[in-house]
């Protein structure tokens, strides 16, 4: 890590402990070192930022909407972090094979299945780009769910500290049928397995911010593999 790096991350560190009650307790929870993904939900600007900071001294990157790259500051702080530029709205053939070199060279990569914030801070609809990043790569998933971000300018403009918790659920790969594993997945093999992913983030989050996610009964884990050997902590309702 760079000094540069270093002093942004303190910065940071300093900066959201002073602007809001911020309960990390839980990202203590992620591994050393990866690979794995950690996927979290998107209600800000600043989740990420927070995530990364906070994790460190973990290796770790995160793939990131390329227009962040045209503002100077925002771009100095991807390029210090060394973040994965990516196109939105279609297949980046260029960031993913940077997020699988990543992975391969044992980071934890950051997604947002969403794509786009959810200004309210409600779940919004899972992309198959997260079921075909995690089909590629048997490591562990690692859902982060965290509330608060989408008030924090709200708060800061009353002068108030906003009240920021995260959630880390258990770990967990997607495991497909071999047949499907000797040829590409079908979209509807890869809508099923982003809405299982999405379940298990929808899981860490208050029930009014699950969104189309909130009824739990409905989750399945037919293609996914837990990876912590523990029965705790399951999905409610999965079968």
């Amino acid at each position: 890590m760079t000094l540069t790096e270093r002093i942004l991350n303190a910065g940071l560190r300093a900066a959201f402990r002073i602007a809001c009650r911020i309960d990390t307790s839980e990202l203590r929870r992620l591994p050393a070192h990866g690979p794995g993904f950690i996927l979290t939900n998107h209600t800000s600007n600043v989740e990420g930022p927070a995530i990364y900071a906070f994790i460190q001294p973990r290796p770790a990157t995160a793939l990131a909407k390329r227009e962040l790259w045209n503002n100077p500051i925002t771009r100095f702080v991807m390029e210090t972090w060394r973040t994965i530029p990516i196109e939105r709205g279609r297949v980046d053939k260029k960031a993913l094979a940077a997020a699988f070199r990543a992975l391969d060279h044992g980071q934890f990569l950051g997604v947002a299945p969403e794509g786009t914030r959810s200004r309210n801070g409600v779940l919004g609809e899972g992309h198959p780009g997260i079921a075909i990043l995690a089909a590629s790569r048997q490591v562990p998933i690692y859902p982060v769910g965290h509330t608060g971000f989408n008030e924090m300018m709200r708060n800061l403009m009353h002068l108030r500290r906003t009240r920021i918790k995260f959630r880390v659920g258990r770990p967990f790969e997607i495991v497909l049928p071999k047949p499907v594993q000797e040829r590409r997945p079908t979209p509807s093999q890869l809508r099923a397995v982003t809405t299982e992913i999405m379940y298990q983030l929808a899981a860490l989050l208050p029930e009014d911010r699950r969104g189309r996610y909130r009824d739990l009964s409905a989750a399945t884990t037919e293609f996914l593999s837990f990876t912590d050997n523990s029965s705790a902590g399951r999905t409610p309702g999965a079968r």
